[in-house]
């Protein structure tokens, strides 16, 4: 029998084609049907979920598509600041006030940031993913490249239907398993999704409430200040170079202020405390749009650990609100 190895060197059609893989892809499930069963997922759960799995091949190409990234900031600053995504943003913003409001007594998240991530993750869901979920992560653990990392996600989907928070048909997301409109990973889910609306489920697929509760207790939790901003844009001096500013950078506001740093007006920097950094998102590319942030932008980099996207995020939250 062929292993994942060498499946993985063959053509696509023919590394999933059934007559390679099916055989591999049971022996495959029951090892992840005998190590729910230890962890405490119900028998009638694994029935439900794991009958008639094959491999996707979608879920495969997409996961081999690892196209270097070629946008410049100016490219993907505009591409997710778009006219539509911001009016989208606004009137979700407005129509939500007075859920994001209780969102923000509870966890003193800036609700424009939650909103911010929220359209930056699936449109203010608009599109949450069409994937089986479990199909989507058994494929990757079973054949893809990070086969622990998605077995363990596999694992953390099953107890999530076993808990009775989604059902198996209601489960979709991405093709790499990020669910909902948070698109969260299911050991996301189990660290931080909320039961906001108090229904007895954390259900970030269909109640809004658990949804924007949910990124709001992310961010909480990432070390969000409350009142403090994200970030804002500013102008450097000739003499600072941007070569080696990143988010790791950090320095007092004075400190950047005696190094001629100023807010994009030309006006003196803010006295914030704390400890701030500049970065410079588009620099390897030549771009010289530069912002200083602070714990906020780090806290949105723990949703996703690029400057492109928190820059964009913090961005979006400015705008939406």
């Amino acid at each position: 029998m062929l292993t994942r190895r060498a499946l993985a060197a063959l053509p696509l059609a023919a590394a999933a084609s059934p007559a390679l893989a099916q055989g591999s892809f049971a022996s495959f499930l029951e090892g992840v049907r005998t190590e729910a069963r230890r962890g405490g997922v119900s028998p009638q759960t694994l029935s439900r979920a794991l009958a008639n799995l094959r491999p996707n091949d979608r879920v495969l190409e997409l996961d081999r598509r690892q196209a270097e990234f070629t946008q410049t900031w100016s490219q993907y600053r505009d591409a997710r600041l778009s006219t539509t995504r911001i009016e989208n943003g606004r009137r979700a913003f407005a129509e939500n006030r007075a859920l994001l409001q209780a969102i923000h007594s509870r966890f003193r998240v800036d609700p424009r940031a939650v909103v911010g991530i929220w359209g930056m993750e699936t449109s203010y869901g608009g599109f949450t993913g069409n994937f089986n979920v479990i199909e989507a992560l058994a494929t990757l653990a079973w054949e893809g490249r990070r086969a622990a990392f998605f077995r363990a996600e596999l694992l953390a989907a099953l107890r999530i239907l076993d808990a009775g928070n989604i059902s198996v048909e209601r489960m979709r997301g991405s093709h790499a398993g990020a669910m909902g409109h948070p698109q969260f990973m299911p050991t996301s889910f189990e660290r931080l999704a909320v039961d906001f609306d108090g229904d007895g489920r954390k259900d970030i697929w269909d109640s809004r409430a658990d949804a924007l509760g949910s990124i709001a207790n992310y961010l909480s939790r990432s070390g969000w200040r409350d009142g403090e901003p994200w970030g804002f844009e500013v102008s450097l001096p000739n003499s600072l170079s941007a070569e080696g500013l990143d988010h790791r950078t950090m320095r007092s506001m004075v400190d950047w202020a005696r190094a001629g740093v100023r807010q994009w007006d030309g006006s003196l920097l803010p006295g914030y405390e704390g400890e701030w950094a500049v970065v410079v998102p588009g620099y390897s590319r030549g771009e010289g749009q530069s912002f200083i942030v602070g714990r906020n932008f780090m806290a949105i980099r723990r949703y996703n650990p690029s400057n492109f996207y928190a820059t964009a995020v913090g961005m979006l939250a400015d705008r939406v609100g």
